[in-house]
This record gives C-alpha cells, sequence and structure tokens, in this order.
C-alpha cells in the first residue's frame, strides 16, 4: 500500500480510533500521539485507546488517551488505526475495534507484520513506526509543530537507542534535524526519557545483574528473572521492559535474552542481537517477531 494512498484515505475519514500495541513501549506510544495530533490538525476527530496504562516515562508527552474500559463511542467509528502493531494478538482485547470500523489500517516497519488490516502501510526499513508517520504527515501536507515534533523525537530517539543501533540511517539524522528546528528541548526529552529511574528500578537492575548466565564460550547472556522477585520489588511492567538490552552490553556477547516470568508458567522472552544473529528467526519459530536485532 503506498503512502500516497493511506493519506487519501485518511483525509476521507472524519472520525478515527488509533490503538499502539500492548505494553506500548516509545515508539509506540509517540508514533500514537503524533498520528492523533495529525489527524486533529485536519479536522478530524481522533481517540488513542490503550489497553494498560501509559508508561511514567511518556507521561508529559503531547495527547490524549482512553482506557479501553472506559472506550464505549462505537457506533461512528470509520475508521481504526493500529501503529507499530506486528499482529493482532498485539492488539489484546481491542482486537473487536477492528470490526467498528468501515476502514482499519496498520502502519508498522516490524519484518515480521502480519499484514491484518484492510490497508496495510508496513516499511521494514524504517527504522521506527514514527518515521513513516513523519512521512505521511508531509504527504497530508501537515506543519510539523513542537507538539507533534516532541512525540516523534520520542518515538524516534528510543527505537534507536538514541541513535546508537544498526536501524538509525541519515534519514533518521534528516528528520531529527527537523523536529530539533521546531524549538524542541532535547536535553530535557533525554533526561526524561533515558536518565530519569526509580529507585526500584535501580534495585530491579541490580538484582537482574546478579542473576546473568553466560553460554556458548560467552558469546549468549541470559537473564532469568521469576515473577516473585518482579512482585517483592514492587516494579512495574513498563518499568521491566526497559531491562531487555542490558545482557547484550556485555564484552564478547553477540545475543542477549532475558527471560521474564510475567506469571506462572507464563515466560515473556526478549532477544537482542550486537552484529549477526537474527534474533527474528528465533523468535518467529515460537510465534513471536520483531526486528533482526530486537524481537520476542
Amino acid at each position: 500500500m503506498t503512502i500516497k494512498k493511506i493519506a487519501d484515505i485518511l483525509n476521507s475519514v472524519s472520525k478515527a480510533v488509533i490503538l499502539p500495541h500492548v505494553n506500548p513501549d516509545g515508539d509506540c506510544i509517540g508514533s500514537a500521539f503524533a498520528m492523533q495530533l495529525v489527524l486533529e490538525r485536519l479536522g478530524k476527530e481522533a481517540v488513542v485507546v490503550l489497553e494498560d496504562h501509559i508508561p511514567k516515562t511518556y507521561e508529559f508527552l503531547n495527547g490524549t488517551f482512553v482506557q479501553y474500559k472506559d472506550f464505549s463511542d462505537y457506533m461512528d467509528i470509520n475508521c481504526v488505526i493500529c501503529v507499530d502493531c506486528g499482529d493482532e494478538g498485539r492488539l489484546g482485547e481491542r482486537i473487536a475495534l477492528l470490526e467498528k470500523g468501515d476502514i482499519s489500517i496498520n502502519i508498522d516497519h516490524h519484518i515480521s507484520n502480519t499484514k491484518f488490516a484492510k490497508y496495510n502501510y508496513i516499511d521494514t526499513n524504517a527504522a521506527a513506526t514514527a518515521e513513516m508517520i513523519y512521512d505521511l504527515l508531509h504527504e497530508l501536507g501537515v506543519e510539523i509543530d513542537k507538539e507533534i515534533a516532541e512525540n516523534l523525537y520520542v518515538a524516534i530517539s528510543t527505537d534507536t537507542g538514541s541513535f546508537r543501533y544498526s536501524n538509525t540511517t541519515s534519514k533518521t539524522h534528516s528528520i531529527i534535524s527537523e523536529l530539533i528546528s521546531t524549538g524542541i528541548d532535547i536535553a530535557e526529552i533525554s533526561r526524561r526519557v533515558f536518565d530519569t529511574f526509580s529507585l526500584k528500578k535501580l534495585k530491579f537492575i541490580e538484582y537482574a545483574i546478579g542473576r546473568i548466565e553466560l553460554y556458548e564460550k560467552g558469546t549468549i547472556a541470559i537473564i532469568p528473572i521469576g515473577n516473585k522477585v518482579i512482585r517483592d520489588i514492587g516494579i512495574g511492567t513498563d518499568e521491566i521492559d526497559g531491562l531487555s538490552a542490558l545482557p547484550r552490553t556485555i564484552e564478547g556477547v553477540e545475543v542477549g535474552v532475558v527471560l521474564m516470568e510475567k506469571e506462572p508458567e507464563h515466560i515473556k522472552v526478549s532477544l537482542r542481537s550486537n552484529q549477526y544473529v537474527d534474533v527474528s528467526e528465533i523468535a518467529f519459530s515460537f510465534g513471536g517477531g520483531g526486528h533482526i536485532r530486537a524481537s520476542g
């Protein structure tokens, strides 16, 4: 599906529901809020519907949302937009909303995307879904203001690991340059997103470091975390998710794995690699997905 076709469809709608994936990360929330603001600038009604609470780290972003349990205005929705969501399962209970609108749009950059919507705008070369939102708003003729820019900056900077990951391209930096030119305070954004931790999270990281196990001559690092520890420390799910990049930072490690017991016999596996292992293949073989260097 071409970007022009998606833009034409969005120009034709009057009310849209935007669905980030469950356990939303920075790219997911930033892209959803940016999409919401773009549609509002075009005179449309747009609401972001979450199944979870927004992670505390991103509470400062520009956008509004409602919880799915509190959302009942189904009848006059004519467009449902899923952002940064690789498959229907990542919508959780909100999958029911896909059937409520006349139009469903899937905007995503994951290589494992299942193209589950009526209209699928997928770009696996994009560093973040936010890069696709950036292209889309230009196609729609929407000017980037500070509110939109801040959302896009957070989205792109988090999905590229502050522009350190291999998915960062010259286009990424070109986009960031334009976002900065709007006057956003990138030092304050970075402090909030990357340099602010709760004491509970630091204690959790301390525990996790002590649990690191090395395999295959030190090329694989695994951190197993039991559900009891999560409950005892009292840390929130949104603070746990940032742990996945930790084991691959060890010298000599190619693949880092975090095994997180969400509940008894229900384990979330996060996979990260540095240079040559395609962890998306591993994740896909177990019904998961993601990117070449970051999957689950």
